[in-house]
Parts: structure tokens; sequence; C-alpha cells
């Protein structure tokens, strides 16, 4: 990160290429990638991630201006896009590379995501408790090329784009129009 002003944050709500789509479209987040965290394997590829040996799930690295947009508010936005009451899966998307998980970078981070999930269990968002995890993050591996902005790139191409990102895209914009970059709106 170049600009001092930028923090990131580090989330896996199932498949990247979902939370990659909604996250890179909100006012305040400057780049978001596609990456592995959370596992054991050194710079795991895509497909040593998706046999479910390397321990890593598939996470978003959001860089963003917290003076346009906060942690919190990208943490409502990451419960409203995935459901984090499913253990190691979103949808058809089962393994532990897709569980839900929080990777904090400091200890403000820590508070604000333990508090975060407090609220949203506590709230009638989703019936069932909570599975997401909460860690520090050791390191990020960034997902190769032709992984980073899929949905921008491919969107309707692929029927994976159509019948399961499209759709969460869509919720986001119904709760979260406001919060738009311009060229979204």
């Amino acid at each position: 990160m170049s600009n001092d002003n930028l923090e990131r944050a580090t989330f896996g709500g199932g498949c990247f290429w979902c939370v990659e789509a909604v996250f890179e479209q909100l006012l305040g987040v400057e780049s978001v990638t596609s990456g592995f965290a959370g596992g054991h394997t050194q710079n795991p590829t895509y497909k040593e991630v998706c046999t479910g040996t390397t321990g890593h799930a598939e996470v978003i690295q959001i860089v963003f201006d917290p003076k346009l947009i906060s942690y919190d508010e990208l943490l409502e936005v990451f419960w409203t896009v995935h459901d984090p009451t499913q253990l190691n899966r979103q949808g058809n998307d089962i393994g532990e590379q897709y569980r839900s998980i929080i990777l904090y970078e400091n200890e403000e981070q820590k508070l604000i995501a333990a508090r975060s999930i407090k609220t949203f269990e506590a709230s009638d968002m989703y019936e069932g408790n909570f599975t997401t995890q909460l860690h520090p993050l050791d390191k990020f591996w960034t997902a190769e090329g032709y992984l980073q902005n899929y949905y921008q790139t491919v969107g309707d191409e692929n029927p994976y784009c159509t019948l399961v990102i499209k759709p969460k895209v869509d919720k986001f914009y119904k709760k979260f129009y406001d919060k738009l970059k311009p060229e979204y709106k």
C-alpha cells in the first residue's frame, strides 16, 4: 500500500469470486485481490487449494480508505453477501477452503470483528450459530492472475457467474446502493 492512510481487510466468505465482485464496487475501496490465507502450504496454487489439502481459505484482501468506508461497514457487507452459519461451505461450494473467516491485521480489527460477529449473530439475519473463524492474518498469498476480477472479466460467459455470483451482487445492490462507486450506479 503506497498511501499511508489506507488500510487492509481480509475476509473469506466462500468462493472469492463472489465476494470480490461485491467489494470492488464499494466507494472507498481502492482494490480487491483474490487469494488464499490460513493454511500451511507455502505459495499455494488455486488447484492445490481446491483439493482441500493445503488448509487455506479462498479470501479477498481489500485495500480501503477508512475516511470513506469503515471496517465496520465492510463487515456489514460481508455478513450480507455470504451465509456465516454454513460450516466449510457456501451453497454448492463445499470444503474447508470455502469457510467463513475474518483475518485481522491488528487488535483494533480483532475487537471490531468480534463485536460484529456477536451483533450480527444476535440479529435475525440468519438462523443458527455463526461458524465464522476469527484469526490473525499470518500470510496472504495472491491467487493467479486469471482469477482476479473474475466476475467483471467473465460475467455472463460463465454459468457460475450468472447462477451464483449475480444473485449476490443483486442482493448487495438492493441494500448498499448508496455506498456504490459512481460508475456502478
